[in-house]
């Protein structure tokens, strides 16, 4: 990762890509089986994402690895130019967590499509990485629920980094096989719970293997939000300066703005297409351009720069404001508040769309503010 500049944590770089560069910090969509849900790769390039997540849980089970390889990868598959992360597979085995066995090997769990019994190891989470063709590998790691006791963590935070091991000497080995995938990067997944001491033995046990970039895992699962940013703060000051660092599955807005300001530099989450689908917008209170982005480093703020509006509610009936006035995009451009509550009431599959829009463009737009700030902090 090439840091451009920094102020006060904040990490404001680029990140090279097989298939571009990408600006930190960013936020990726989820295309957990190859698809925003509700949304074409074409309409990502429009709002300007510059990357995508997808999963490979759920691509080994459809389409499966032999068709993945046979379809040249994912970004062939879903005409998507820009570059892939995908999420090992690790967080999903762990939410089946009744119907798997984990041993040493790797997790034996039965598929939720159609039963059948899948053996998902470390070896072949790397394999389906490659066929998928995705430019940032997660490493397989096993993930211990939020509510575990210290025991539980430290067995899940050993076993993660010899897995570690296991795929770091893998992903070299298929790297090619796949004619016209580029080069992966690996990321290596520190875990520990809430345990500062387990997250340093993780954090440093895979920088001694070393890896490409370093995800912090296993927040974000029900735990407080003091302990999330401690945890975060934590890792970050023992990761190295030049290896981009990766939250996953993090977070409110707010949360995004306080991780930034420790040097994380890569988000997902689902919130923002969630709660789309739910009809619950996230929309600006004030001009994010002249918004102090310092105050949201406490855990919890005073007040936020945003509102979740509610547009099913009755009071947008004949509201023929925009969603948010401070937006730009599709969604806000076209469509009153009226008529999306109206479409949501009739249940027609637009407004799932026209509010995902909304949400994403919200989320793309707040990274896009946090990097000007960090230059104009920096400068």
């Amino acid at each position: 990762m090439k840091l451009l500049t920094q102020k006060n944590g904040a990490r404001r770089g680029q990140l090279e890509t097989g298939h571009g560069v990408i600006e930190t910090p960013f936020f990726m969509p989820i295309a957990t089986k190859g698809a925003v849900k509700t949304m074409s790769s074409g309409d990502m390039e429009k709002l300007g994402a510059q990357i995508l997540l997808s999963n490979t849980y759920h691509l080994l089970l459809r389409p499966g690895f032999e068709q993945m390889r046979e379809l040249g990868g994912l970004h062939e598959f879903m005409n998507w130019h820009g570059p892939i992360l995908t999420d090992s597979g690790g967080y999903q085995v762990f939410s089946l967590s009744k119907t798997n066995k984990t041993t040493e090997e790797g997790v034996t769990f039965q598929s939720h499509i159609d039963g059948a019994r899948v053996n998902l190891t470390p070896e072949l989470s790397m394999q389906m990485q490659m066929a998928i063709g995705s430019d940032m590998v997660m490493q397989f790691d096993d993930v211990a629920a939020g509510d575990s006791n210290r025991e539980r963590y430290e067995e899940a935070m050993e076993r993660s980094l010899r897995w570690a091991k296991r795929c770091a000497s893998t992903l070299p080995l298929s790297k090619g096989e796949l004619e016209g995938v580029a080069a992966q990067q690996l990321f290596g997944i520190v875990q520990g719970g809430i345990h500062e001491d387990l997250r340093e033995r993780s954090a440093r046990g895979l920088m001694d293997i070393g890896f490409d970039g370093y995800a912090i895992g296993g927040l974000s699962v029900g735990e407080k939000r003091e302990d999330a940013y401690r945890i975060a703060k934590h890792v970050c000051e023992i990761l190295p300066q030049d290896r981009p660092r990766y939250f996953m599955g993090g977070g409110m807005p707010e949360e995004i703005v306080a991780y930034v300001q420790m040097g994380v530099d890569m988000f997902d989450c689902v919130l923002p297409t969630r709660n789309a689908r739910h009809g619950t917008l996230f929309v600006w209170n004030q001009d994010p351009r002249q918004i102090d982005w310092t105050a949201y480093r406490d855990p919890h703020p005073t007040s936020l720069f945003y509102d979740r509006m509610r547009v099913t509610n009755e009071s947008y009936t004949t509201d023929r404001s925009p969603l948010d006035p401070y937006c730009s995009c599709e969604t806000c451009s076209t469509s009153s508040r009226a008529y999306l509550r109206h479409l949501f009431g009739v249940q027609e599959l637009l407004a799932y769309r026209l509010a995902s829009i909304h949400n994403l463009h919200f989320y793309l737009t707040l990274m896009k503010h946090l990097r000007e700030w960090i230059v104009k902090a920096a400068s």
